[in-house]
C-alpha cells in the first residue's frame, strides 16, 4: 500500500482509531508514589539493586529509546503513547508527555531515524521528526493497515532487527484454532515504508516480545502457551528462529512434545522447531532482551532477561517475575528466577511487561498494573 498522512481530525480518527494527538497533555513526575511501592519485597540477586526509573506511566507496556535520552513507552487498555524524559541524567525521569491518546492497543513502540513507529493492531502508525517535536506532535503516517483487526492476541510488540527491517507478530484471533496461516499466528517483517512484508516464522500462538542474538543476528522471541490444558502444561516458550520459514508447531504442538488434544492427530510434534526453552506454564512470558551492557557481571552478558507477566486463570498464580536463560557452548539452554517479589502470596500488586538495556548497562522494566517502570543496577556487593 502507499504510505499516507492522516490528518488530525475526523479523517484520523476514522483511519486510525479515534487517535487524538496530544499537544498539551503532559504531567510532572510525583515522587510520593515511591513510597507506596513495596519495591523492598523484591528479590534479586547479590550486589543488584531495583529503584523507580519513572512513576505516573499508566498501563506501561513496550519500551524503546529515542535520541538524548527519550524513553517512548506504548500501551494496551489506556490508547496513550508517553515519551519519558530524564532531562538531567540522573537515572530518574523527570517528566512523562502524553505524545499520543486514543489509539487502538499502541503496545509497541520502535525508533528509527527520527521516527516512531507504533502499532495499533490493525495497522502501523509513523510519527516522523518526534525527537524535536516532543510537545507539538507531527500527525502519523500509516505505513501499513494490512493486518486483522481481531483484538484477540491483537495487541503487538515490534522492534526493528539488524536487516533494518520492522517486525510485527500477527497472533492467534483464538485461544486454540487453525486460522489462516498466511494471516494469523506467525512473524512478519516489513520495510521503513510498509512495502516488502514477508512472513518470517509460523506457528506462533502468540510473541509479545523478541530480540536479535548480538552476535549472530539469530532471531529469538518468546511465546505465550495455550490455555486450558490444565495449571501446569503446556509451557511457554522460548523460540529460536535461526532462519526464515521455520514452523513452531502452533496449534498442532505445545512445548517440545505435548500434542494438542484437538489438533495434535493432524501433524506429529517432531515435524516442527521445537523450543531453545521451555519457561514456566501460563507464566505470560512476554519483553524479553539479551543483555548487551556492561554494569552487570559479565556472567550475564548475552544471557535473554525475560518479563512475566503473570498467570490469570491458573489455579495458583505464577509468573509475575523477570526470569534469565542462559545457553552454554553447546546450545543448551538453562532457566532461572532473577527477579521476583511483584506477586505476595495470591496477591500481585506489580505485572512486569518489557525489559530494555540502557546504554549505562541498567535493565529497565515497564509495569502496566503498577503504571511504573524500574531500574535494575548493579554494585559490587
Amino acid at each position: 500500500m502507499s504510505t499516507h498522512r492522516v490528518r488530525t481530525s475526523t479523517v484520523m480518527n476514522r483511519l486510525v482509531g479515534t487517535v487524538c494527538v496530544s499537544l498539551t497533555l503532559f504531567c510532572f513526575v510525583s515522587r510520593s508514589q515511591a513510597d507506596t511501592l513495596p519495591l523492598d519485597t523484591i528479590k534479586l540477586p547479590p550486589g543488584f539493586n531495583i529503584a523507580l526509573y519513572a512513576e505516573n506511566v499508566p498501563n506501561a507496556r513496550g519500551m524503546a529509546r529515542g535520541q538524548d535520552g527519550v524513553l517512548f513507552v506504548g500501551t494496551r487498555d489506556k490508547g496513550d503513547v508517553y515519551a519519558v524524559l530524564d532531562k538531567n541524567g540522573d537515572q530518574r525521569a523527570d517528566e512523562v508527555l502524553t505524545i499520543a491518546h486514543g489509539l487502538h492497543m499502541p503496545v509497541g513502540v520502535a525508533y528509527r531515524k527520527g521516527s516512531l513507529y507504533v502499532s495499533a493492531v490493525d495497522r502501523i502508525l509513523r510519527f516522523d521528526n518526534i525527537d524535536t517535536q516532543l510537545r507539538d506532535v507531527p500527525s502519523p503516517v500509516v505505513i501499513a493497515d494490512r493486518f486483522p483487526k481481531e483484538t484477540s492476541h491483537g495487541w503487538k510488540f515490534i522492534a526493528f532487527g539488524p536487516d533494518g527491517k520492522l517486525y510485527v507478530p500477527v497472533g492467534a484471533p483464538c485461544n486454540i484454532c487453525e486460522p489462516d496461516p498466511d494471516r494469523y499466528a506467525l512473524i512478519g517483517r516489513l520495510n521503513s515504508d510498509g512495502s516488502g512484508y514477508e512472513i518470517v516464522a509460523r506457528g506462533v500462538r502468540n510473541s509479545v516480545g523478541f530480540d536479535w542474538d548480538p552476535i549472530t543476528h539469530d532471531l529469538w522471541f518468546t511465546e505465550n502457551g495455550r490455555d486450558y490444558l490444565g495449571d501446569n502444561q503446556p509451557p511457554d516458550e522460548l523460540n529460536h528462529a535461526a532462519r526464515p520459514g521455520l514452523h513452531f508447531g502452533y496449534p498442532y504442538c505445545h512445548g517440545r512434545t505435548i500434542s494438542d488434544p484437538e489438533y495434535g492427530r493432524k501433524h506429529a510434534c517432531d515435524e516442527f522447531t521445537a523450543p531453545a526453552a521451555e519457561l514456566g506454564p501460563h507464566v505470560a512470558s512476554l519483553g524479553m532482551r539479551f543483555y548487551t551492557g556492561d554494569l552487570f557481571p559479565k556472567e550475564y552478558r548475552n544471557r535473554i532477561f525475560i518479563a512475566e507477566h503473570g498467570s490469570w486463570n491458573r489455579s495458583e498464580k505464577v509468573g509475575y517475575r523477570i526470569t534469565v536463560v542462559t545457553r552454554d557452548d553447546q546450545g543448551r539452554t538453562s532457566y532461572s528466577v532473577f527477579a521476583e517479589g511483584w506477586l505476595q502470596g495470591q496477591r500481585a500488586w506489580g505485572r512486569p511487561v518489557d525489559v530494555l538495556v540502557m546504554p549505562d548497562g541498567a535493565l529497565l522494566v515497564s509495569d502496566d498494573s503498577a503504571g511504573v517502570i524500574y531500574r535494575i543496577s548493579y554494585s559490587e556487593p
